[in-house]
């Protein structure tokens, strides 16, 4: 019978409210989750911009950014997952041009020397709402409201519909650091680069629901644990799974929809299942 892991994160909570069957795959089993380009081209933008922020105030510039996503570079270039990629010199320019484009960006949602960056990478363990928690903090910067939790986005600002979802993770983030702390945090902000910053005020109501939907998740991975079951839950996103090959429904879905048309051409579960 598996056993719930010690801590729980946004991420793998995600994870499991996506499909149980996929978070048994990755957190029970083990198993690689080789990250694609979007995550990986994240992963250098993220790194760029937290060797930035990490400078003293008067010299993140879009010069000193410049020099620094330079030397970022080859982190990123000899990384087994990246090489595993199989891009082309063109295809690598590319990547590159894409990561400096999101960074650039910044400077259209804030000036950066002018704000207080209190921590960058700040690695957070708490207990929130009863669960083990933890997670790693973007940017914690001091603001004359108090703290605030910034979190950076590469991919495309979420719709309205989808905010509130989107924030739960900064909130929760909120929520650990009053635990470690003893400090609330005024505000949350997603930096969606690029596109719009995405914020919210930490309040009680707030930070209550997404505990709450954190810790209900937290109940259910108990639960699917203790009855060694995880089901499938099948949709688009199964055309993603890395492990969508040893998933009957899974690989059922990706089928049916591929016969139907609706399955991108893009989907790594094409080259999986031999499509």
């Amino acid at each position: 019978m598996p056993t719930p892991p010690r801590s729980f994160s946004v991420s793998s909570a995600g994870l499991f409210r996506q499909c149980p069957r996929r978070w048994h795959f990755r957190y029970v089993e083990k198993r690689p989750d080789p990250p694609g380009e979007p995550a990986l081209l994240g992963t250098f933008v993220h790194r760029v911009l937290e060797l930035l922020c990490s400078e003293p105030a008067g010299g993140r510039t879009t010069d000193r950014a410049r020099e620094l996503a330079a030397a970022a570079w080859p982190e990123t270039r000899d990384d087994t997952d990246f090489i595993a990629l199989d891009l082309d010199d063109y295809a690598q320019r590319q990547f590159r041009w894409r990561g400096w484009t999101a960074i650039e960006k910044l400077w259209e949602l804030e000036d950066p020397a002018q704000v207080d960056v209190e921590a960058t990478e700040a690695k957070v363990s708490a207990t929130v709402g009863g669960v083990p928690f933890f997670g790693i903090i973007d940017r914690l910067d001091s603001a004359r409201d108090g703290l605030v939790v910034t979190d950076y986005k590469t991919g495309k600002a979420p719709r309205p519909g989808d905010v509130p979802d989107k924030l739960d993770q900064v909130l929760l983030y909120a929520a650990a650091v009053e635990d470690q702390r003893g400090e609330r945090p005024s505000r949350g902000r997603l930096y969606f680069l690029g596109n719009q910053v995405v914020e919210t005020p930490v309040t009680e109501e707030g930070l209550n629901g997404s505990v709450s939907r954190f810790s209900e998740t937290w109940t259910e991975v108990g639960r699917s644990c203790a009855d060694d079951e995880f089901d499938a839950k099948v949709g688009p996103l199964c055309g993603w799974c890395p492990y969508v090959a040893d998933c009957v429904e899974g690989a059922s879905e990706v089928r049916s929809r591929a016969g139907r048309g609706r399955l991108k051409s893009d989907a790594p579960a094409r080259v999986l299942l031999g499509l």
